[in-house]
């Protein structure tokens, strides 16, 4: 019988070892200087350990020998993606310290600012996001219309990314003459636009493949892990500390309109710039969190409009700086804060006898939102990693401090 006339089956035995793969620091989708140890059996990740600390640079320590007024440029370096945020906590933890209430235009200076960085900052999380997944159009358009915005806050304070113009006691200077009609023009541009970046990443068909079902938090496990800001929302949990903080923040969005981004009852406020959500998103999945960040800009841009009507209707100054030689009461004052990224928290106690805090601390949001990684990414794929991360949006500045 012909040798041809059979078939042979052959079984072969493949087995696979696993593998320890770094991801970073130099890597560029790990949004600065983060280091990721992967634990791979082929395609397949079984661990993602984040290593911090290639960034640190003794922020604290430095704050307890500065006094508060000279501290404010260290903040600019936390998340220097928005420092103007980062500048705002730290002055209303001082100021919670001396008990010093601002007068009114200082409070509306104060959120035009403070929500004109936040458009920033998601612009960035929004452009870099598409470079993570492959795509470099979005980018381009991110940093047009951030450029704008930085030459806004440059007219304001002289500055393009470290601005030290919130301060304690208030604004370094008051905003220049013809800068709310500036203000009011970008926006007039901009918000026509918003449109554009959701056909350009939020309905299109690779990126929703890209992010749909992938690194799902569950609400629980927000809460757990101590995640905030868009993190949070993204999945699903109704929280927000412009609505929800202590007073002394809470107050300062007093009289504003405005909606908290969340999805409540399977969907997300109604607007004709918003896109559906997709079949195929699951909530507190990569496309949530995105999406979030991208309906806050729309809340930012009505809030500055809000602001710019208040300010032209409010008496006072800019308010004063404190001064340098200003002596701190016995105690300590914590006050957290929505920044882009979630509740960035400052602290600062002070013995009385001195304008040098005895001691300076700094509570990260992106330390927490970073904490979860492992459990996102276990059991996922190393190419899913670029995008489980950058959907977190974190800066390494405020983590490693």
């Amino acid at each position: 019988m012909s040798n041809a006339n059979h078939s042979e089956i052959i079984e072969l035995d493949v087995r696979t070892d696993e593998m320890l793969v770094n991801m970073g620091p130099q890597h560029p989708s790990t949004h600065g200087v983060l280091r990721l140890v992967l634990r791979t059996d082929g395609e397949v990740v079984s661990e993602a350990v984040p290593h911090i600390g290639y960034l640190h640079r003794c922020a604290e320590k430095i704050g307890e020998n500065l006094t508060p007024r000279q501290f404010v440029p260290y903040t600019d370096r936390m998340d220097y993606l928005a420092g103007m945020n980062m500048n705002l906590g730290w002055s209303l933890a001082v100021e919670k310290l001396l008990n010093y209430d601002l007068p009114e235009k200082v409070r509306h200076t104060r959120v035009m600012i403070a929500e004109l960085n936040r458009i920033a900052s998601h612009l960035v999380g929004m452009g870099t996001y598409g470079l993570d997944l492959g795509t470099f159009s979005p980018f381009l358009y991110a940093f047009r219309e951030r450029e704008k915005i930085l030459d806004l806050l440059e007219w304001v304070c002289g500055a393009r990314l470290t601005y030290s113009y919130i301060t304690p006691g208030g604004v370094t200077a008051d905003l220049p003459s013809d800068w709310i009609d500036k203000c009011r023009q970008f926006l007039d541009q901009f918000e026509p636009q918003i449109p554009d970046y959701h056909t350009l990443l939020t309905t299109n068909a690779i990126f929703i493949k890209r992010t749909t079902g992938i690194g799902i938090m569950s609400a629980d496990m927000a809460i757990a892990y101590g995640c905030s800001g868009p993190v949070l929302r993204g999945s699903g949990v109704d929280h927000d500390l412009r609505r929800d903080g202590e007073p002394r923040y809470r107050s300062m969005y007093e009289g504003y309109d405005f909606e908290v981004i969340v999805e409540k009852n399977g969907s997300y406020p109604k607007d004709q710039v918003y896109p559906a959500v997709p079949e195929e998103a699951v909530l507190g999945d990569c496309w949530h969190r995105f999406y979030v960040r991208m309906l806050e800009v729309i809340q930012a841009i009505k809030l500055i409009r809000q602001g710019m009507d208040f300010y032209q209707k409010s008496s006072g100054d800019w308010g004063t700086p404190i001064k340098l030689a200003t002596k701190l009461p016995k105690g300590e004052a914590y006050l957290e804060t929505e920044c882009p990224r979630g509740q960035m928290g400052f602290y600062v106690v002070s013995d009385g006898g001195d304008s040098v805090p005895r001691r300076a601390r700094a509570r990260s949001s992106c330390f927490s939102n970073l904490s979860v990684v492992e459990e996102l990414c276990r059991g996922g794929l190393i190419a899913d990693i670029p995008a489980i991360v950058g959907s977190l949006d974190i800066v390494m500045g405020e983590i490693d401090r």
